[in-house]
């Protein structure tokens, strides 16, 4: 997947990120020297990632997240992000479509990547989104979601499962296509993330 290290975005990679996202080439190619700045290697490291996830973030801790955030946008598992999988990432969880974006939280939720979803899965990355909600945010959530394991338990009966049932991605998009309160549960606060990227560009 690798991009080119000179200053320029090659052709193919700009039409592919056109096609694939609603970003300009204008935009693409400042953020292609933005990206190069930060890392001149062409590629993204994870702790890389976590540190400018963390900038979105300052008053919270976002790096279990981050962390699944990165594991879910490395396609080929090397253990970097090159320019193409990081704007895909950051028009996953910010801007794309509703079955684009569910396509992409199902694979942040199969942790383990067998193609299924587990409650403790489920678990997990509630988890992680917790640590970014402020404690007085948590206050405000309602009685049976406030804390990771209310809201998990909350996920996994919306879906009608047994504790050790698994989830497909099928189900997982259907449901969630379905009930609108799961969409709600299993995202981080969809607005502020989007008004967050909005303001830091890369």
């Amino acid at each position: 997947m690798g991009n080119s290290k000179s200053g320029a975005l090659s052709k193919e990679i700009l039409e592919e990120l056109q096609l694939n996202t609603r970003f300009t080439e204008e935009e693409l190619s400042t953020w292609y020297q933005s990206f190069l700045k930060e890392c001149p290697s062409g590629r993204i490291t994870r702790q890389e990632f976590q540190t400018i996830y963390s900038k979105f973030f300052p008053d919270a801790d976002p790096k279990a997240y981050a962390q699944h955030v990165f594991r879910s946008f490395d396609a080929n598992s090397d253990g970097t992000l090159d320019f193409k999988e990081y704007v895909i990432a950051l028009h996953m969880t910010s801007m794309c479509k509703t079955n684009q974006k569910l396509e992409w939280a199902f694979s942040l939720y199969d942790v383990d990547g067998n193609g299924s979803i587990s409650k403790n899965e489920v678990l997990e990355i509630v988890t992680a989104i917790f640590k970014m909600i402020s404690p007085e945010d948590v206050k405000c959530l309602p009685e049976d979601e406030n804390t990771p394991e209310k809201r998990a338990e909350k996920i996994w009966g919306f879906f009608g499962k047994k504790d050790d049932d698994k989830l497909t991605e099928k189900e997982f998009i259907e449901g969630t296509l379905a009930n609108m309160e799961i969409l709600r549960l299993i995202q981080f606060e969809p607005q502020k993330v989007k008004e967050k990227f909005k303001e830091k560009k890369p």
